[in-house]
């Protein structure tokens, strides 16, 4: 492999982590301490927002839906279908469970949705509406009992697009309130919001490590950090198709990875001037040749299984893949947050429109998650019944054998009390003595 162009080197990174994770921890302790106050002055500080109450009226939400064209309600409508839908097919998948395991003993799972779910719908530099689709309709298709969304104010104001698809996904409450205030207060509750039992929802740096301080706290989805595109191409497609990928992302944010894995050293070099033409056009320029110069990359494979094992390294989260075989990367890779696979496809298609969600793992989470999706907002939970008395005393014996392995003798007698009443077996008490293993009760031997 020959990395023929690399991006900034991770020391630079990791600095940048260390102030922001020292920023949000101080912002997260002055909701806690002082509630509605601090979210008001840091909404105010940071999106130049105020008023009396973030949440939205019904008169409002009416307001920003009215300013929408058909043609925009009828696309956003597009969208939010191919979004449930896809859902739906995935929670049928999710079966409830019930099977007796043994003669009298019945083991069963059932799938609960969680109760409440903030959704965090980014709109700081773009009103990102898609993500309303991604966190509410699946939200919503998991059947969580409240669904509250918080987005910030777009240019002063509410932003319509992004309002008209909270409601039409079906949110039952709506704050325009942005940024780690949002999802601080949404966590942590204050005296006008009140807390939520999980958090989901892209956003930036500030608001990725608000999540990641607030887990244990509340759920949270994943840690969707800044966005990462690889492109995995060979010499089958052109320059502009891979140039036009890898900026197509880059223009979320000035530390957004775009990585281009090639086979074909003719195609590197063309897609590096393309990028270069391409820079002096795009309207997003200024933010996307950020992220190229210092989190750009090119690198140069012998193969294609040499780019399947490069590709898992990177792990990325939206993995373009334009190959001849591209179903060879669908078999043999297992580290992404979402395969786009052929020329035909692409990620804005997953970010917008397709039906397949957004919300997915960066900063090489996929190697142990994948994105959000409908099971996310379902607990699976277990259960147990022992049907008969015969059952509950052999399981007991050998539970109380195993308790006693362990020195737990409280443990073990939950077990002995059961042989005695439902086995008629006379097992003595279990003393501490026998819980260091000195002995064991008499049902045991």
């Amino acid at each position: 492999m020959q990395m023929l162009k690399e991006g900034r080197r991770a020391v630079a990174a990791a600095d940048d982590a260390a102030k922001v994770r020292a920023t949000v921890e101080g912002i997260l302790a002055d909701i806690a301490a002082r509630g509605d106050r601090a979210v008001r002055e840091l909404s105010m500080r940071f999106d130049g927002w105020d008023r009396p109450d973030y949440r939205l009226t019904d008169a409002e939400i009416r307001d920003c839906v009215g300013q929408l064209s058909q043609q925009a309600l009828a696309d956003i409508g597009f969208a939010q279908a191919q979004v449930r839908n896809f859902a739906e097919k995935q929670k049928a998948c999710l079966l409830d469970l019930e099977v007796e395991t043994l003669p009298g003993v019945v083991l069963g799972h059932r799938h609960i949705p969680v109760g409440s779910v903030g959704c965090y719908v980014p709109g700081g530099k773009y009103p990102l509406l898609a993500s309303a689709h991604m966190s509410v309709i699946t939200a919503k298709v998991a059947g969580v009992g409240q669904i509250v969304t918080c987005a910030p104010p777009y240019q002063g104001r509410p932003a319509p697009a992004i309002v008209a698809a909270q409601h039409l996904a079906g949110a039952d409450v709506i704050y325009c309130l942005g940024g780690v205030q949002a999802v601080g207060a949404m966590a942590l509750g204050t005296e006008s919001i009140p807390a939520v039992d999980m958090l989901v929802g892209p956003g930036n740096a500030y608001v990725a490590e608000a999540k990641r301080q607030l887990f244990g706290r509340v759920g949270i989805d994943l840690l969707a950090g800044p966005t990462e595109t690889l492109v995995i191409a060979d010499d089958s497609v052109d320059a502009e198709l891979c140039a036009t990928d890898l900026l197509g992302q880059a223009e979320h944010g000035p530390t957004s990875p775009a990585v281009l894995l090639t086979t074909s050293e003719d195609l590197a070099y063309a897609t590096l001037a393309e990028v270069e033409r391409l820079l002096t056009i795009l309207p997003t320029r200024e933010i996307a040749r950020r992220a190229w110069d210092d989190f750009g990359a090119v690198l140069l494979c012998d193969d294609d299984a040499e780019m399947a094992r490069e590709a898992d390294r990177i792990a990325s989260e939206h993995v373009q893949v334009m190959t001849r075989d591209p179903d060879y990367f669908l078999r043999n890779m297992r580290n992404y947050g979402s395969l786009f696979l052929g020329p035909r496809t692409n990620v804005a298609y997953g970010d917008k429109v397709i039906g397949t969600n957004h919300t997915l793992p960066t900063m090489r989470a996929a190697r142990y998650t994948g994105g959000l999706w409908v099971g996310k907002f379902l607990k699976t939970c277990t259960y147990q019944r022992v049907l008969t008395d015969e059952a509950s005393a052999a399981i007991g014996e050998r539970c109380s054998r195993l308790c006693m392995l362990e020195g737990f003798a409280g443990h073990a007698e939950q077990a002995n009390i059961r042989v005695r009443r439902y086995g008629g077996r006379n097992v003595p008490y279990a003393t501490a003595v026998e819980a260091r293993g000195d002995a064991l009760p008499e049902a045991q031997g």
